[in-house]
């Protein structure tokens, strides 16, 4: 029996992590990975305390601190449900191994959006990838497509310029991210720009070599010779295994308070799967040191 198990190794997993040791809390960490989406954010400019880092960079420092604390890990496994079993939480994981504690914090964060079009299933892992930063340095010298028009698909661009001998950058819309970033891209010359276009169908033959587009305004299609495609539509959160506890956000988000707990008694949740509206990695570890902080507050009533 834990104190606490805490669901998710990003950000606010680890924050959350630090401040229930420092509580002295029986505590185990589940995670599929260390450090959730932060490894693949390569540059890292907003936050508090470093002016540049690296986000593998910043995971290892939060590891170091994790490391200084007697906190359980399993970390490789994925979480498929969450039970209440006589008042007390069972964890069962991908490996049909079940895990009990007096409270959870859910703290999963989220996944790549997929564009659900042909060829996207068949080619993924054969030039479609949802991470530049991991698969860009694969595609140097070709050419490549960067399907969004956010701050993850400019970023994916800005990254890519670096490597790729020309991107190819479609969006359904006009660009909805920073002007910041928006305004280094008018600098590239390896770059075409299709707004307000949509990605029809991915094709090839053991690889990606094709990927046909349509102009949403007057419906022509257009087919650009590419190796790679990186996805960068967005986000869906990681909260499947909530589904039949909670009732989710039309997003799929956890709804929680400002105590970051949850309509479930003993349910905190914290990041990027709950639907506190700004998604960042500043935010995030501040949700989950809040998070820990409200679950000991917790843990000292229901024991008294």
């Amino acid at each position: 029996m834990y104190d606490m198990i805490i669901i998710g190794a990003g950000p606010a997993g680890l924050s959350a992590s630090i401040y229930a040791a420092r509580k002295q809390l029986k505590i185990l960490l589940i995670s599929v990975d260390m450090g959730g989406q932060i490894n693949n954010t390569l540059e890292i400019e907003n936050y508090l305390g470093y002016q540049f880092i690296e986000g593998p960079e910043l995971i290892d420092k939060f590891n170091t601190q994790i490391d200084k604390y007697s906190i359980e890990q399993i970390v490789g496994s994925k979480v498929t449900q969450i039970k209440i079993i006589s008042g007390v939480f069972e964890i069962i994981t991908d490996d049909s191994n079940r895990y009990h504690s007096k409270v959870v914090i859910f703290a999963t964060g989220k996944k790549p959006k997929k564009l659900n079009i042909p060829g996207e299933t068949k080619f993924t892992g054969r030039g479609v990838s949802y991470c530049a930063i991991c698969d860009g340095p694969i595609f140097s010298k070709k050419r490549v497509a960067v399907v969004g028009g956010g701050n993850s698909a400019l970023e994916a661009v800005l990254d890519l310029l670096k490597i790729a001998e020309h991107i190819d950058m479609i969006s359904l819309t006009q660009f909805t991210g920073d002007q910041v970033l928006i305004n280094k891209l008018k600098k590239a010359k390896n770059l075409d720009i299709y707004l307000e276009h949509r990605a029809q169908k991915i094709e090839g033959t053991v690889f990606v070599n094709s990927l046909t587009i349509e102009d949403l305004k007057n419906k022509k299609t257009k087919n650009l010779d590419v190796s790679g495609i990186f996805v960068e539509i967005g986000m869906v959160p990681n909260s499947e295994p909530l589904k039949k506890l909670i009732k989710l956000n039309d997003y799929g988000e956890v709804p929680i308070n400002c105590a970051c707990e949850t309509e479930l008694v003993g349910l905190f949740s914290a990041g990027d799967v709950t639907d506190v509206p700004e998604k960042q990695i500043v935010v995030a570890a501040g949700e989950g040191a809040k998070a820990a902080l409200q679950a000991h507050r917790f843990l000292q009533r229901i024991t008294k």
